[in-house]
Formats: structure tokens, C-alpha cells, sequence
């Protein structure tokens, strides 16, 4: 059922939400404390903003009450922004990142390390390559357990 949610969401919404000059990063449909959630993340190049939320929200309620993606089934809808450490999904998430640091976690350590931190160069369907103080490393992407943005606050 959840991949139905998310799959008839995402074909429903993506075009109303390109039209408003937003991408549609991730549809998800899941339990949380206050019940199940239905979650359209939505990005645009100079970030979003909760007004942004808000436009999206009111152009697509009206099709997602008519679409009924849960079958009657009780849930709450939002809209998001992906946030500032927001895992990559897609390629045109790398894309989008090359040139900038990011943070790579995999799932077993790799030369005796968990975490990689450098510039992301190159990301192909085999693996990611960053460029660090000590040169570029290229990791396997079976290897990978998320690559994200490196957020620093200073």
C-alpha cells in the first residue's frame, strides 16, 4: 500500500508542483507519532520557505483530497522543504551538490572509517568520488549508507 501512496502521489502532484516552479525531492508516506503522514518534499534553488509550503499546499489540496491516495485511510498531509542535511536520492541531488562539501556514512567501516568528509566530484551509477586534504577517494555505492550535505555552523 505505501509505495501505491507514494507512486500515485507523486504522478498527481509532480506536474501542478512544476508548474509553480518548485521539485517535487521526495514523497513519503509514513507512521509517526501522531499518526501516518503523507510528506511532499519540495525544493527550489533559493530554498523554501514556509510561504512556499503554504502556496504549494493550497494548489494541490484540492487534488489530493480528490486523488484519495490512502483509500479512505485516516492520514495527515504536509508539504516540507527537505531540509539542510537531507540524505541525496536522486541524481539531480548530486548533481546539484557537485563542487560543495558533503558527508558520506557507510555501512561497514572502509580503511578503518565509518564517515568521509570532502568536496563531491563525480557521483555514476558505481560510486561516489570526493576530493579530501589527503586526495580523492572513490567509494563503492554498495558500500554507502547516505551521502548528505556537511552543514557547519560556525
Amino acid at each position: 500500500m505505501e509505495n501505491t501512496v507514494v507512486e500515485k502521489t507523486r504522478q498527481a502532484l509532480t506536474p501542478i508542483i512544476e508548474e509553480l516552479g518548485f521539485e517535487v525531492v521526495d514523497v513519503e508516506y509514513a507512521k509517526k507519532a501522531d499518526g501516518m503522514n503523507l510528506t511532499v518534499y519540495i525544493d527550489i534553488p533559493r530554498g523554501v520557505t514556509i510561504d512556499d509550503c503554504e502556496i504549494v499546499h493550497n494548489a494541490v489540496n484540492p487534488v489530493i483530497d480528490e486523488l484519495n491516495p490512502t483509500c479512505d485511510k485516516p492520514y495527515i498531509f504536509n508539504i516540507s522543504s527537505p531540509g539542510l542535511d537531507r540524505p541525496f536520492k536522486t541524481k539531480r541531488d548530486y548533481e546539484r551538490n557537485y563542487g560543495k562539501e558533503v558527508e558520506i556514512k557507510l555501512y561497514a567501516p572502509l580503511r578503518g572509517k565509518k564517515f568521509y568528509e570532502g568536496v563531491l566530484v563525480e557521483k555514476n551509477e558505481n560510486a561516489v568520488k570526493i576530493s579530501t586534504p589527503s586526495g580523492e577517494e572513490s567509494i563503492e555505492c554498495t558500500r554507502i549508507a547516505f551521502v548528505r550535505p556537511l552543514v557547519k555552523f560556525e
